[in-house]
């Protein structure tokens, strides 16, 4: 087993590589086992899938849960795990350090942190105060004693406030307080990733599975992306074959949809220490 350091070093470097990485984003245990033996090199959490797993919408979740939960996928796993930790679980700088603090003390290798509050073009923290917190989220993962690799992510775009020109000057200056990886989730044209790729100096990552993206590995990592991640998208896809197969046997009375389950044995032997 791989040590926190290692792990960390790792998750780093992949950033530094030519071209883009996947980073798939389990929600369990056993999504996380699973992933690790199809071959990827590194998973980061989602908020939502784990919302959705417990019964909660996103953001319902609290920090001690939160912290509960990525140390499950921590301990599932040799892989390097980054976490979606939303908006740090607090307005004020100190609180977005408390919990970068405890993302490390959680085995992870890094984490993400959001400027908005809510899901609503309004819940979009004042710029100087969003500045404020990434800075305070820099220095607390500086003072760990491994490389954690610290995300900030401007959410204009995600929330429903396509600002391009806001969302770059968050990212420049999110950039200048010292993260590692910028991130604005919900950009889905190639001329809207170039223009923040061409804007900034930081790895980019870039947010896959909503409405309107069809852009692959290759055509992402010309684009001069680095890193690629999922977010709640297979989550919301196993819950959609699980709601078609429901919907069949309530509607029609039959049970098709068995006949594409994975086998048995094949899922035994991923689940299998």
């Amino acid at each position: 087993m791989p040590t926190q350091f290692e792990k960390a070093e790792t998750f780093a470097a992949l950033h530094k590589r030519e071209g883009a990485f996947i980073i798939p984003n389990p929600w369990d245990i056993g999504t996380t086992k699973i992933l690790a033996q199809l071959g990827f090199e590194a998973i980061a959490t989602t908020s939502a899938g784990y919302a959705f797993s417990v019964g909660k919408p996103d953001g319902a979740i609290g920090r001690d849960e939160m912290m509960g939960h990525v140390k499950q996928i921590v301990d599932a796993t040799e892989l390097p795990v980054s976490a979606d930790l939303e908006n740090g679980f607090g307005d004020d700088p100190a609180s977005v350090a408390e919990t970068v603090r405890l993302a490390g003390d959680a085995g992870l290798a890094g984490c993400s942190i959001e400027d908005s509050f809510s899901h609503s073009p309004e819940g979009i923290y004042d710029f100087g105060l969003a500045v404020e917190r990434i800075q305070a989220a820099v220095e607390a993962a500086q003072n760990l004693p491994f490389p954690f690799t610290l995300t900030a992510r401007a959410e204009n775009f995600l929330v429903g406030r396509p600002d391009m020109d806001d969302t770059i000057k968050r990212l420049t200056a999110f950039q200048e307080a010292g993260a590692d990886v910028l991130y604005a989730p919900g950009l889905s044209t190639s001329d809207d990733i170039a223009s923040v790729v061409k804007s900034v100096d930081c790895p980019i990552n870039v947010l896959v599975g909503l409405q309107g993206m069809r852009l692959s590995v290759a055509d992402l990592s010309a684009l001069g992306v680095k890193r690629i991640s999922i977010g709640s998208a297979l989550s919301r896809a196993a819950l959609g074959e699980f709601l078609r197969a429901s919907r069949e046997m309530i509607e029609t009375g039959t049970f098709n949809f068995a006949g594409d389950a994975v086998p048995f044995a094949e899922i035994t032997g991923m689940m299998t220490e």
